[in-house]
């Protein structure tokens, strides 16, 4: 069945990684060159490795002008630990700029959650989204939004719960050593407020997303399938890989 959501198919996640950080990098340079700054939001996780170790690299972009922000964070996680998001992006991205960024707004999820939600989803009701990057995981979720998602808040963050697929995920791709090490709550950036992003741009590697690819791109819009929602947006891309696509 054809997918419903505009692909980009390549042989390896390399490629794949690669050729969503060209299109990003192309929309970021015309942002600024439109409004004089651009604001963007970058994911973290494995499926994200190649693409953002390829837009640090991209030419000619003035992150000085670039305010960015992240989808999600582990509630109660210190920004030390291994599978902090915070320090996934500092160290990935943000330290390794050849420019600093206007700014980093970071999710802390080690204090009060709720108020980190009015924190952050106020300074991002001032700033609309020019690119959102994203992945799809093991379940379809969105951000850290598990099924069955929440299409219908208007908050731009809020508190979820995480599944156990989702909790087995973060744990084989090595951030965990063990299930009951992986947080069962975290904040993430809503369904709602990543649909307000004027594109997103999904970068979805592995075999072991295949089902999920599936699911979410050729199949009916459902909470159930939370990623499906980008069906309904007018400007989203998948970058897939042999392993992600196979099932298509």
């Amino acid at each position: 069945m054809k997918p419903k959501v505009r692909t980009n198919i390549t042989k390896t996640k390399q490629e794949a990684g690669a050729a969503a950080a060209l299109l990003g990098a192309k929309l970021i340079r015309e942002a600024i060159r439109k409004n004089g700054k651009a604001n963007i939001i970058v994911a973290t996780g494995a499926s994200q490795f190649e693409m953002i170790e390829r837009l640090i690299k991209e030419p000619k972009i003035d992150w000085t002008r670039v305010t960015a922000f992240h989808l999600d964070e582990y509630v109660g996680m210190p920004i030390t630990h291994l599978a902090s998001f915070r320090k996934y992006l500092w160290e990935r991205f943000v330290s390794r700029l050849p420019l600093p960024l206007a700014a980093f707004h970071y999710i802390n999820g080690e204090g009060d959650a709720q108020k980190e939600c009015q924190r952050v989803g106020a300074i991002i009701a001032k700033h609309p989204i020019d690119v959102c990057f994203a992945g799809i995981g093991e379940n379809g979720h969105l951000a850290f939004n598990d099924p069955p998602a929440n299409f219908k808040t208007a908050a731009p963050y809020l508190v979820v719960h995480l599944d156990e697929a989702c909790r087995k995920q973060q744990m084989g791709e090595g951030w965990f050593k063990t299930l009951a090490q992986v947080p069962k709550q975290a904040v993430s950036m809503s369904i709602r407020q990543i649909m307000k992003s004027k594109v997103i741009i999904c970068t979805v590697p592995d075999k072991r997303k295949a089902q999920a690819v599936k699911d979410c791109l050729t199949g009916s819009v459902t909470p159930m399938h939370p990623s499906s929602i980008l069906q309904r947006h007018k400007a989203a891309w998948c970058f897939l890989d042999a392993g992600s696509a196979s099932l298509l």
